[in-house]
C-alpha cells in the first residue's frame, strides 16, 4: 500500500520513481515501525500515514526544486529521517547530511541507511552548536528542516549552514506564510533574502507551505546564538 501510494503521486506529479526506490520506501517503513515499538519515532504508523505525511511530505519539494545535481544537502532536526532520506531515495547522487541531537536516534538512521544501501553523514550536535564547526559552517549548498520551530528561530539555526548562492529550504504548515513578516529582519541579518514560497496539497488535503531563503552573504560570527536567547528573544 505504501509503495501504491507514493507511486500514485509521483505519476500525478510527472516524478519518476524507480521499483528499486518504491522497495526502499517500502523497507524504510518497516524500519520506522519496527523501530517505533522500542523509541519514540513517530505518532504516524498507519501505511497511509506514514506515506503521506512523511514520505510524500519529504519529497514534495521535488515539485518546485529538481535536486538534480550532486548538491550537498544538511536535514537538519532530521529526526526519523524525514525530509532527508526520502530525498535521498529519490536523488541518490546527493550529498546526504543528517544533523540531530539525539544520538538514539541517529543509530536509527545509520540501520535504515545500510539496510536502504545509500550513504549519508551523522551528526549528532544541536543545531546551533553543529554550525560554528569550520566544517559544517558555510558548507552546504541545501539546508531544509521540517522542524515545528517558528521561522525567525529556524532561519538562525540553518542558515549559517548555508554557502553564499544556497538556500535554506523551511517546510511549513498550512499558515507558513504568515511567519514570514516575522522573519524579515531575521532573514537579513543572517544573510538570507526570501526567494518564493510555494503551497501545495498533499493527498489527504492537508496543506503545506514551503519557503525558499536564498544566502546572499555570509552570516556574521555572531549568529547563531545560544539555543535558549534564539527562543526566547528571537531576530
Amino acid at each position: 500500500m505504501i509503495g501504491e501510494t507514493v507511486k500514485k503521486w509521483c505519476s500525478e506529479n510527472n516524478i519518476e520513481i524507480s521499483d528499486m526506490q518504491l522497495k526502499q520506501f517500502e523497507k524504510y517503513a518497516a524500519l520506522l515501525k519496527e523501530w517505533n515499538e522500542k523509541m519514540n519515532l513517530t505518532a504516524i504508523t498507519d501505511d497511509e500515514g506514514i506515506a503521506v505525511k512523511h514520505f510524500i511530505d519529504s519529497i514534495s519539494i521535488l515539485k518546485f526544486c529538481s535536486l538534480d545535481k550532486k548538491e550537498k544537502l544538511i536535514d537538519i532536526g532530521t529526526g526519523a529521517g524525514f525530509p532527508g532520506i526520502p530525498l535521498k531515495i529519490m536523488r541518490p547522487e546527493i550529498k546526504l547530511t543528517l544533523l540531530d541531537s539525539l544520538n538514539k536516534r541517529l543509530v536509527f538512521l545509520e540501520t535504515v541507511c545500510k539496510e536502504l544501501g545509500i550513504d549519508a553523514e551523522m551528526i549528532h550536535a544541536r543545531a546551533e552548536e553543529g554550525s560554528q564547526k569550520k566544517e559544517l559552517r558555510e558548507n552546504f549548498d541545501i539546508a531544509i528542516s521540517r522542524a515545528v520551530a517558528n521561522l525567525p528561530a529556524l532561519c538562525e539555526y540553518c542558515i549559517p549552514y548555508v554557502k553564499k548562492g544556497g538556500y535554506f529550504i523551511s517546510m511549513k504548515g498550512p499558515d507558513g506564510d504568515k511567519e514570514l513578516k516575522q522573519a524579515e529582519e531575521a532573514m537579513d541579518i543572517l544573510g538570507g533574502k526570501l526567494s518564493r514560497t510555494e503551497i501545495l496539497s498533499l493527498p489527504d488535503d492537508s496543506r503545506r507551505t514551503v519557503i525558499f531563503i536564498s544566502k546572499n552573504k555570509n552570516t556574521p560570527m555572531a549568529y547563531p546564538r545560544r539555543g535558549q536567547k534564539i527562543n526566547k528573544n528571537p531576530l
